[in-house]
């Protein structure tokens, strides 16, 4: 029986063979790698999911967060639509060692590529707290207690602790963590204000400070004055005159609190322990929480004469070395506060038949008090305990 024989491929052929079969599946391959980057290109372009509520989506990523948490916070946040594709994505283009940690606002449809370019610019939401200088500790809880992204509660702090400055928050951060921050920048700000004091200084301490300073703070709200009403303040202290200042007054009344009307003379009269128409020296504590110029102002005055000073009617103060002076000032405000009160004019009147010389506020409608500084020893202690 003959034996069939296999027909020899030659070597040359089999190359060939193999060749197109490579070609072939290269180029199979080549068309599922382009179908697959046309695709992924595609989704890293194009609009994401819609945002579940409003215009945008809030999204707070923690510090020390890696790409897995960021991605599995995304996608419960409902911003991206898949897990895989955002770390993918990240890894591809760099952006896994760049994202940063924070509050963003994604807007509504935005691409995975906005995503990641929103958390390596890091476009974070910033929320500020701003406490004005010479807000009260009690004023300053009220707006903490305001910022919605703080947490928990604080309790009032002592008068005088906190720094008046703008503080940027973050969501979720405690409003005792706030009240920190504010009380450690007073303590900072206070020492380096202390070591500059200069020799016109009366406080003896730097508590003493703060205390001249938030009546200075609450007197005037032209920061240019400042430094006079604490010349006043100091000549008056170191001639054992009272303070005669109406916001402590105020303060007696409300604790930190604004009056919202007129001073009545019952009020004038009545020894609160912060009235300082009766008390001679300093209130027992702080009025208000003083900034950095009021501070300044009491640690170092300017040389003055000065001793009396009172409203002008537009805002700021005329100052007097003498009492007379002062009256004359006085009558010229009290005109303005006819005017404005709708009443007539006074007519001419002898300064010393000035109701201010014999230490009475003159009769008002209204029932409250017209105050300004007296002359010396005209008030007393309402009852035993005045100081």
């Amino acid at each position: 029986m003959a034996t069939e024989r296999k027909p020899k491929v030659a070597p040359k052929a089999r190359r060939s063979g193999l060749f197109v079969g490579l070609l072939t599946a290269s180029a199979t391959f080549s068309v599922f790698l382009i179908a697959a980057l046309v695709w992924g290109w595609s989704v890293y372009y194009a609009p994401g999911p819609s945002a579940r509520s409003g215009q945008d989506t809030i999204v707070t990523l923690p510090s020390g967060s890696g790409v897995s948490a960021i991605a599995a916070t995304l996608k419960e946040s409902g911003v991206i639509r898949s897990i895989d594709m955002f770390k993918a994505a990240a890894t591809i283009t760099g952006a896994d060692r760049r994202l940063r940690a924070g509050e963003y606002r994604v807007p509504d449809r935005a691409s995975l590529r906005s995503v990641l370019k929103l958390l390596t610019d890091g476009t974070v939401v910033r929320h500020y707290v701003t406490l004005p200088e010479g807000w009260s500790s009690a004023q300053a809880v009220d707006i903490l207690n305001k910022q919605g992204v703080l947490t928990g509660t604080v309790e009032v702090p002592p008068e005088g602790s906190l720094w008046p400055e703008t503080y940027e928050v973050s969501r979720g951060e405690t409003r005792q963590a706030v009240v920190a921050r504010m009380q450690k920048a007073m303590n900072d700000n206070l020492a380096k204000l202390w070591a500059a004091r200069g020799p016109t200084t009366v406080v003896r301490s730097p508590e003493e400070a703060v205390i001249l300073a938030s009546v200075v703070e609450k007197e005037t709200g032209v920061a240019a004055e400042r430094p006079r009403v604490a010349a006043v303040f100091s000549n008056r202290l170191r001639l054992g005159m009272r303070l005669e200042s109406d916001p402590t007054i105020i303060y007696g009344i409300t604790k930190g609190r604004p009056l919202g009307r007129g001073i009545r003379q019952s009020e004038l009269a009545a020894d609160t322990g912060y009235n300082t128409y009766l008390i001679s020296g300093l209130p027992p504590t702080p009025i208000a929480n003083p900034g950095r110029d009021a501070i300044a102002a009491v640690l170092n005055p300017p040389r003055s004469e000065d001793l009396f000073f009172v409203a002008d009617g537009t805002g700021g103060h005329v100052f007097a070395r003498t009492f007379d002076e002062h009256l004359v000032n006085v009558a010229r405000w009290r005109e303005v506060e006819r005017r404005k009160a709708g009443l007539p004019p006074a007519g001419a009147t002898s300064p010393t038949a000035d109701p201010a010389a014999t230490g009475t506020p003159p009769p008002v409608a209204s029932g409250e008090a017209i105050i300004t500084m007296q002359p010396q020893g005209a008030m007393r202690p309402a009852a035993p305990g005045g100081r």
